[in-house]
């Protein structure tokens, strides 16, 4: 692959190969809808539609602004991305949280400590390759559907 970094969604990939299809009609080079598929999975580097198919497909894509909800050190939250870079080769992405609620990050009964804004890191299933003592992941998150809910101001 020689853009797993910039790789857009399933259904931008989609657009991109109707557009295709549409200039190499409009130059006189007539190509179906498979090929035009065909032809933007090799831009990609991908073997075969299939593969950049299955590859956009398990993305989690993320903007500033979006509302998700996930799990923070084992508690669950909703919140706001305010932060989003993609790091290194491209394998993980740097996010910085805004929960709607502090989320108490202390298991322990007799002290608590609250966190409304963390950073951390995630690849693109949403997961921190970084994990708790059992074996989860330190941070999971989940894109909520449709827009952002609104928040009434006091």
């Amino acid at each position: 692959m020689t853009q797993l970094s910039n790789l857009p969604s399933t259904d931008a990939l989609k657009q991109q190969a109707k557009r295709l299809r549409q200039q190499l009609k409009n130059s006189g080079v007539a190509v179906g809808h498979s090929k035009s598929l065909e032809l933007v999975a090799q831009q990609y580097g991908a073997r075969d539609w299939n593969t950049l198919q299955a590859l956009a497909g398990n993305r989690l894509h993320l903007r500033v602004g979006d509302h998700v909800r996930g799990r923070y050190l084992g508690q669950s939250f909703t919140g706001e991305v305010r932060g989003l870079s993609v790091m290194g080769d491209g394998a993980q992405r740097q996010i910085t949280l805004h929960f709607d609620q502090p989320v108490d990050v202390v298991r322990f009964e007799s002290f608590s400590a609250l966190r409304q804004r963390v950073t951390g890191m995630i690849g693109w299933d949403g997961c921190s390759a970084r994990k708790t003592s059992d074996g989860v992941p330190q941070l999971i998150i989940d894109a909520l559907p449709g827009p952002r809910p609104e928040v009434a101001l006091a």
